[in-house]
């Protein structure tokens, strides 16, 4: 099998079967994206490590019985938010904001732009960001997994466990509410 080329389902199924080069490809394709929507969502660098670190455990532990009953993104974006509503209602003080965006311009890695440019888009993102943290919960998890994850309506009902119709209409308050912040 040609492990780099393979879907995230037939890399699961691999790694289950025993493949450890099926989980290493896995991994390097989801982690960026999956700390980022974790780091997002919890606003804190320390417990981010924390759920990111237990998701992929739950990963490996589940291998040898995991079952493609949907995307492989799905699922594991799924079980990272259900650790992040464990962590929210164990820890309910966040990390402020302006915590977050330093962390967030850390990771950051502007190349080949001149000054001016990366001082415009770091404005529109710290902008873009501070609009997104100001969003109430259930609207931040459901605007990261769309914009970060590019997840549809159902996949979204499906990670969060709440009806497409509550998903659709949390979209549209964040949309909202981003717009007006981001609005001159």
């Amino acid at each position: 099998m040609d492990i780099p080329g393979a879907d995230d389902e037939t890399l699961m199924q691999a790694y289950g079967a025993g493949n450890m080069a099926a989980f290493d490809t896995l991994y390097a394709r989801h982690r960026a994206g999956l700390y980022r929507y974790i780091l997002r969502s919890t606003r804190n660098p320390q417990q981010a490590d924390d759920i990111f670190q237990e998701t992929w455990s739950r990963v490996i532990h589940a291998r040898s019985r995991w079952e493609p009953r949907a995307r492989f993104t799905t699922w594991l974006l799924q079980i990272a938010h259900n650790l992040l509503i464990d962590a929210h209602r164990r820890q309910p003080a966040h990390a402020s904001p302006q915590e977050t965006e330093t962390a967030l311009a850390a990771l950051a890695v502007a190349e080949h732009e001149q000054p001016e440019q990366q001082l415009s888009d770091f404005q529109m993102r710290r902008r873009l960001q501070l609009a997104i943290e100001q969003l109430p919960d259930e609207q931040r998890h459901a605007i990261l997994l769309r914009l970060e994850h590019d997840l549809s309506l159902d996949e979204i009902a499906n990670v969060t466990g709440a009806p497409r119709e509550t998903v659709k209409s949390r979209l549209r308050y964040a949309t909202q509410h981003i717009r007006k912040a981001l609005s001159p």
